[in-house]
């Protein structure tokens, strides 16, 4: 399917301004905390942010952070900056100060938008930025700092769309790697319409009459299409939930304000399982799951408890979006499910060579909504994006009849909660206590399937291991990491496996752990 897409085109008046155009202004655009938006209160809150940032200085190819909850505010903010040719960029609202003042160095950002909840833990990271001018803050800001109702109000709404190129950059969102800091993956402006019409039109059949509902958040890949774009590409409704999504709280969602399509992460369907006096409401046709592998255990129960399928899939930051899922009554439980039309998958050895049918290697992807390149990172551009194709990372073999099938990771990365988790950071965390002379950190199912961190803790000498420091030490890493990032279980060594330059072999504890349910098939693993 080849889409044909202008050469001078911007994304915002694509999935923005075409609503007012084609008479769908008086339509819900938007569900939040009790009220709901149309989709000429969005155009309008859209072109007061472009203008509001164009008064602060923002030009064409500034970058504008947004460390925004989900909300009008991020929809405006988000394709204001487009708008005007300049660079939205959303960051994960759950990380520390650390990151925070890495992604403004990096991305040089012009204007950061915040919101009140937020200032606590970002305010250390405004220290000392050399590019970032202004902060304009949703709620109540701070000395110096621009109250964001105030600066949306004082602007005109309305606003010329900026003359971009179909290949102008449009957005960036970082993703975390195995070493260093989250690296910046730049997106075009035709890349949210390509994911828009081969996933959610060509997949999923969204329509106008949808409404969605995404658990994963706007900052990620995965619910930045979810829980904007995708509804806004055909003039459905979104809901929008800012604050934390609890079961009890998902569920109230649902039943408020019934959606036909809910997208979560396995760990989402894993907790909502647990409310057992819950149900799901009738109005959902399709439930959608990414981030991480879905267990095939996990769907059929899903399926036994609400009987809706849910369709698995495999996307990634840098591919913008899905693109292998399983389909309505088409489900394999425990696979990604079969390329999404117009991508293109290869598994091959470690010497780029296709393997055979059924032999497990790695995947690599290619298809239009791809990234450009990471932001200062050359190497990296190389080494991932080869010509037209993508190394996902991933290990996956493919059956006879399409089906794909997750084996694992090529590096040491860990897909929790649906966000990546660097072993490296918790490991430095760990070790920066004054007990821990070396510490090892892999991946580990749970009971349910789902992968949680595990660490191995050698301690210093003078130092008892047991509960006591357990506990301990995972207070230490709570205060220095985000929730998902911290271990579910320690465990302390005598010494930790590595080559013969002292490298850690993390893959020779993942064989013990896997030594270990063989010898015991009914064992749990202990909290």
């Amino acid at each position: 399917m080849e889409l044909e897409i202008p050469k001078r085109f911007n994304a915002a008046t694509s999935f923005v301004d075409k609503h007012l155009a084609e008479g769908r202004g008086g339509r819900t655009a938007l569900l939040c905390e009790g009220r709901s938006w149309t989709y000429a209160e969005i155009y309008a809150l859209v072109n007061r942010c472009g203008n509001g940032l164009r008064e602060l200085g923002v030009e064409m190819e500034d970058r504008v952070l947004l460390a925004l909850l989900d909300s009008p505010e991020f929809a405006g903010a988000f394709f204001g900056a487009i708008k005007i040719g300049a660079v939205p960029v959303p960051v994960n609202t759950l990380v520390k100060a650390a990151e925070y003042a890495h992604f403004l160095r990096d991305s040089r950002a012009r204007v950061l938008l915040v919101h009140e909840s937020l200032l606590e833990e970002i305010s250390p990271a405004l220290q000392g930025q050399k590019y970032l001018r202004h902060v304009v803050v949703v709620g109540e800001p701070g000395p110096g700092q621009i109250r964001f109702r105030d600066w949306a109000a004082a602007a005109s709404p309305e606003l010329e769309p900026a003359d971009t190129h179909k290949d102008d950059v449009a957005f960036w969102l970082y993703s975390s790697g195995s070493t260093g800091m989250p690296k910046a993956v730049v997106h075009l402006q035709h890349d949210m319409l390509v994911a828009s019409e081969l996933y959610a039109r060509g997949v999923l059949g969204i329509a106008e009459s949808d409404r969605t509902f995404s658990v994963a958040k706007l900052f990620f890949a995965y619910g930045l299409g979810n829980g904007l774009y995708f509804p806004f590409h055909v003039g459905a409704s979104t809901i929008l939930l800012p604050g934390k999504p609890t079961p009890p709280k998902i569920f109230e969602v649902l039943e408020t304000h019934r959606p036909t399509l809910f997208f979560a992460v396995p760990t989402v369907y894993a907790a909502l399982l647990q409310e057992a006096a819950q149900a799901l409401t009738p109005t959902i046709r399709a439930c959608v799951s990414a981030g991480e592998a879905l267990p095939g255990e996990l769907y059929r129960l899903w399926k036994e408890r609400f009987g809706v399928e849910i369709l698995d899939g495999i996307g990634s930051t840098e591919m913008l979006h899905i693109f292998i899922s399983n389909r309505l009554g088409a489900v394999r439980p425990g696979s990604s499910g079969q390329l999404v039309p117009s991508y293109e998958a290869r598994i091959v050895d470690e010497g780029g060579n296709p393997v055979p049918v059924g032999e497990v290697g790695n995947l690599l992807v290619k298809g239009d909504s791809a990234a450009a390149y990471y932001w200062n990172n050359h190497e990296k551009t190389k080494s991932t994006m080869q010509g037209e194709w993508v190394v996902t990372g991933d290990k996956y073999y493919c059956d006879r009849e399409g089906y794909y099938w997750y084996c694992g990771r090529s590096d040491d990365m860990l897909k929790v909660k649906g966000m990546w988790v660097s072993p490296v950071e918790i490991e430095s965390t760990f070790v920066a206590h004054p007990a821990v002379l070396e510490s090892a950190v892999i991946g580990l199912q749970d009971e349910m399937g789902l992968t949680k961190p595990k660490a191995y803790v050698v301690v210093k000498k003078g130092h008892a291991p047991g509960p006591s420091l357990a506990d301990e030490l995972l207070q230490h890493a709570r205060k220095a990491l985000p929730d998902f990032k911290c271990p579910a279980w320690v465990e302390f060594v005598d010494d930790l496996p590595k080559t013969a330059t002292g490298k850690i072999r993390r893959f020779k504890l993942r064989e013990q752990e896997t030594l270990k349910v063989q010898m015991s098939p009914s064992r749990k693993v202990e909290r």
